[in-house]
C-alpha cells in the first residue's frame, strides 16, 4: 500500500472533487494536515467513513500553521485553543505542519510569532506523545537550536524536506527521531531535495503528495495518483548510489511501513 505522509484533502476537493474516489482506487493511506476547524471536521468525517468502509486510513493533524501569522493573527488564536482541544480529546496523529517559514521578508518579519507558536506546539507534542509535522522554509538553523527538545517527540517528521543530506544526518545523530518526507520536487529536478532523498536512511524515508500545493510540471495540482511518479523518482535516485537496489514497489512497502509506525495507522 502506498502512503501520502503529508496532504490536505479538504483544499485538493475544491479542485477535484473525485480525490477521495481515486485515494482509495489507489489504496493510499494519508496524514491529513488541517489549521481550522472546518478543515479538520471535513477530515474527520473522511478518517471515520475510510474506517468503516475498511479503505486506506486517514491519519488526522492539526496545527497552526506558521505562515499564518502573517496573515491573521486572531485565526491564530482561535486554532491553537481548538489544538489543545483535539490533543485532549486524543483526536490526533500528529500536530502538525507547525514549524518555521523564513522564506522572504514578510514571513520574516513574523519570526518571533512563529518561535512562540513553535515552543507550544513542541510542548504540546511531548505532553500529549504524538508526532510533530514540521514545515520548515530556510529555518534549518532554528531546528537545530530545538533539537534537544525535539528528541522528546516519538517521531519529527519533515514535510517536503528542503534541508541537506548532512543537516538530516546530523539530526539523527543528535538522537531525533527524525522522518524525511520527499514529493515532486525530487521529481522536479531540486538538487538537494534529490540528494537528501538519495542516501538517507531508508528506515526514515517517507513520501508524500502535498496535494493540491506541489503540481507535477504542466498539471494544474498535485494529486493522489502523483505517488507512483514520486516512487519512481526515489527508487532511481537510491539505485544510482553504487550497490544499491531498490524497486518502487519494495520502496512503496518501506515507506508504508514507516508511515504506519510514525503515525500508529493499522
Amino acid at each position: 500500500m502506498a502512503s501520502d505522509a503529508h496532504c490536505h484533502p479538504y483544499d485538493l476537493k475544491k479542485q477535484y472533487p473525485g480525490a477521495e474516489t481515486e485515494r482509495r482506487e489507489a489504496g493510499v493511506s494519508c496524514a491529513a494536515s488541517s489549521w481550522n476547524r472546518e478543515q479538520f471536521e471535513f477530515h474527520e468525517t473522511l478518517a471515520a467513513q475510510a474506517a468503516a468502509d475498511g479503505a486506506a486510513p486517514v491519519a488526522l493533524c492539526f496545527a497552526v500553521h506558521p505562515q499564518l501569522p502573517r496573515f491573521d493573527e486572531p485565526v491564530c488564536r482561535e486554532s491553537l485553543a481548538l489544538l489543545h482541544v483535539l490533543a485532549a480529546e486524543s483526536r490526533l496523529r500528529a500536530v502538525g505542519e507547525t514549524g518555521f517559514d523564513l522564506f522572504d521578508r514578510e514571513y520574516r518579519d513574523t519570526e518571533k510569532i512563529q518561535e512562540a507558536l513553535f515552543a507550544e506546539h513542541l510542548a504540546l507534542a511531548i505532553a500529549s506523545g504524538l508526532p510533530l509535522v514540521l514545515h520548515v522554509r530556510k529555518a534549518m538553523h532554528k531546528v537545530f537550536a530545538y533539537s534537544r527538545e525535539l528528541k522528546k517527540v516519538p517521531a519529527v517528521v519533515f514535510h517536503s524536506y528542503s534541508g541537506t543530506l548532512r543537516e538530516g544526518r546530523d539530526l539523527v545523530k543528535r538522537g531525533v527521531n527524525a522522518y524525511f518526507s520527499f514529493g515532486t520536487p525530487i521529481c522536479l529536478n531540486h538538487r538537494q531535495a534529490m540528494e537528501a532523498c538519495s542516501a538517507l536512511p531508508a528506515d526514515r524515508l517517507l513520501t508524500e503528495t502535498d496535494c493540491p500545493y506541489q503540481p507535477l510540471r504542466g498539471k494544474p495540482f498535485s494529486r493522489w495518483s502523483d505517488i507512483r511518479t514520486i516512487l519512481e523518482t526515489a527508487a532511481e535516485l537510491r539505485n544510482q548510489r553504487e550497490g544499491a537496489r531498490i524497486t518502487p514497489g519494495e520502496l512503496e512497502a518501506l515507506t508504508d511501513r514507516n508511515f504506519r509506525t510514525v503515525f500508529g495507522t493499522a
